[in-house]
């Protein structure tokens, strides 16, 4: 304590004021001038280790309540002030520091009020939601960072632009890659524009995927990256330099507010015409009717990831040659949901998407396997979903590797064209149409829990904004969340 000097004028003046003692008073019973404590109160003048053992002995005060108590508040402050509607008003943190040691209980007030605005948020987020799903159009909208502004847009609209695929069509004729795309773009990048790729270890680069070095005419790539992901970042810095017209073409339909947004987009376009480049379109497709749209059987034919296959099927939406309109969501194992796209959007109204029930979650439990289930929505209708784990950048021995999950899904109606609707016919199916009794059910899921209206259901986590909660002391349901 000696070594580190503790600056507690906010706290000393609250504890003086607490004990209704002036400065005067309070300084003759440490044994200090009044102008000394003055000076500490103003955080002029550390506290010495003579002046604490005073404090404790004669104010009855902790040392320990004397240092760090306000870093829980700034912790809480920081989140207040990165929310959208007042990021940037801050320099830095020290106005923070200031606010939660000068003045703890405002801090806590501006905290807790921001938590309200929160939820109130989300709750509104929710209703708007609610009322969209009835064809009862809102306005409601809240402060959106540019990622969001993305991820809304491209969930909204079909999965499939038109442009890119022409352009990747033509691009493959240039490249007429024969069966190593790789090496086709490396050459391209290097006849055309003096690019070499070249992949560097994790020590050499151990922050980034992919780096492309202006001066010295080099892109280099991560080696934690799959052979497959390898690829496709080539393919994205190819597609994103030959096709920067139709790139930018597309985004400005988008009509994105701001710089960032627009940047973010062109990633997620870049992405997109990687995969059209990687999986032509007319041979993709028709691979994907032969295999009933096999994600594995896919995967090893175009020699991508299950993602990317799986990715590349919500894109067949073109007129007279479209496949199974399929949806994909891809969350991470603590539920976050952070990609969502669909051949016709993402069925959000429909779907939602946030139930804990999905095969999504229960992926996590078998890395690698392949889960298969029907589910059905409150309202009657039922989705084939498929879901399965996917293994992120590879790392070392000592770092957790990133693992996420994917589903794929689409109507119930498509499952006898997919290879996936067999495995709703197992045992029991069999069982239950020997019994007259039609196959086994779906799952019952909802769109959130905040949506949705099922009774006693286990997997609750949330009370529904639709109905007022049951507080019968007589009466404890089956969920976490009982109401009426």
């Amino acid at each position: 304590m000696a070594d580190q000097k503790i600056f507690a004028g906010p706290r000393i003046r609250r504890i003086r004021s607490a004990k209704g003692l002036t400065q005067t008073a309070m300084a003759e019973g440490l044994g200090i001038s009044p102008s000394y404590l003055n000076l500490i109160e103003r955080n002029q003048r550390p506290l010495t280790v003579q002046l604490i053992l005073k404090l404790a002995s004669v104010y009855k005060v902790d040392p320990h309540e004397l240092q760090g108590e306000a870093r829980g508040s700034v912790a809480a402050l920081k989140e207040v002030f990165s929310d959208p509607l007042l990021v940037g008003e801050l320099p830095g943190d020290q106005e923070l520091i200031e606010l939660a040691e000068a003045a703890p209980n405002a801090s806590a007030a501006v905290i807790k009020l921001f938590r309200a605005y929160r939820e109130q948020a989300e709750r509104l987020s929710d209703l708007n939601e609610l009322l969209a799903r009835e064809g009862k159009a809102t306005a409601l909208s809240g402060a959106r960072l540019p990622i969001d502004e993305v991820h809304e847009i491209f969930e909204r609209r079909p999965n499939h632009f038109a442009a890119l695929e022409a352009e990747a069509e033509a691009f493959t004729s240039v490249l007429d890659p024969g069966d190593d795309l790789l090496g086709a773009l490396k050459a391209w990048l290097k006849r055309e524009y003096g690019i070499v790729v070249k992949v560097l270890p994790v020590a050499t680069m151990p922050n980034w995927r992919r780096r492309y070095d202006r001066h010295s005419q080099r892109l280099f790539l991560s080696e934690r990256l799959s052979p497959f992901d390898q690829l496709r970042e080539v393919a994205m810095e190819a597609c994103l330099i030959r096709m920067t017209v139709a790139v930018a073409s597309e985004i400005q339909a988008l009509k994105l507010t701001t710089d960032e947004a627009r940047r973010l987009a062109r990633f997620e376009l870049g992405r997109y015409a990687a995969h059209a480049l990687m999986m032509p379109y007319q041979s993709f497709h028709a691979a994907a009717i032969r295999a009933r749209y096999d994600v594995d059987v896919l995967r090893s034919r175009f020699g991508v990831s299950f993602e990317q296959a799986a990715n590349r099927l919500t894109t067949l939406q073109r007129p007279g040659t479209s496949g199974v309109p399929f949806f994909m969501l891809e969350v991470d194992n603590a539920g976050n949901r952070f990609r969502k796209a669909g051949s016709q959007g993402f069925p959000q109204s429909r779907f939602g998407g946030g139930c804990p029930k999905l095969p999504v979650h229960a992926a996590f439990t078998q890395p690698g396997q392949i889960f298969v289930e029907a589910v059905e929505m409150p309202d009657g209708a039922e989705f084939l979903c498929v879901a399965r784990t996917l293994e992120g950048p590879q790392g070392s021995f000592s770092e957790r590797p990133r693992r996420t999950a994917l589903l794929l899904g689409c109507d119930i109606g498509f499952r006898d064209e997919t290879v996936y609707g067999a495995a709703l016919s197992g045992p029991a199916a069999a069982a239950d149409a020997k019994a007259g009794q039609g196959a086994s059910p779906a799952t019952p899921i909802g769109p959130a829990c905040r949506l949705c209206e099922r009774i006693g259901c286990l997997a609750r986590a949330e009370p529904p904004v639709t109905r007022p909660l049951g507080l019968d002391e007589m009466v404890t349901g089956l969920s976490a969340f009982d109401f009426q």
